[in-house]
């Protein structure tokens, strides 16, 4: 019998408990399926009823790289997804889960540059300002990972 709707802690606490990887996996197939970066991000501008040409513009990220983002060829890094974050104009929550769909790490508000780009994301800040404030914190920009500017 197949489970549609268990939460990722007890899929957790059956995967402690399985003796046989491969049954768990076959048993919860259905419970980990993703759906891909291109497609979420294409539903989103659907539902947020976006042009991907103005979210890539107002994610500050270059043209031909965004499409390429929207269509499936690239994967994005973190900071290309949160740079897509901006230009959804996303608040955190939805952040978090596009950085789930990017497979990339969350926000951590522990970590300096996360906290900012979370305060930035939850007032509407909008990127050309925010690498500004990154760059008056002395933070790496978005894009720029691992360098300071």
């Amino acid at each position: 019998m197949k489970e549609d709707n268990i939460t990722t802690s007890g899929l957790l606490r059956r995967l402690f408990k399985t003796a046989s990887i491969m049954r768990f996996i076959k048993h919860f197939d259905r419970q980990m399926e993703y759906v891909s970066f291109d497609t979420y991000i294409t539903e989103l501008c659907i539902g947020k009823n976006k042009i991907p040409e103005h979210v890539i513009l107002n994610a500050g990220i270059e043209r031909s790289y965004g499409h390429q983002l929207f269509s499936g060829r690239r994967k994005p890094s973190r900071d290309k997804a949160i740079q897509l974050a901006f230009g959804f104009e996303m608040t955190f929550s939805e952040t978090q889960a596009l950085l789930k769909a990017a497979r990339k790490s969350p926000l951590y508000p522990r970590i300096k540059r996360d906290a900012a780009i979370i305060f930035a994301l939850e007032r509407k800040v909008t990127i050309v300002d925010f690498q500004n404030m990154l760059s008056d914190l002395k933070l790496p920009l978005l894009g720029k990972e691992g360098q300071l500017e």
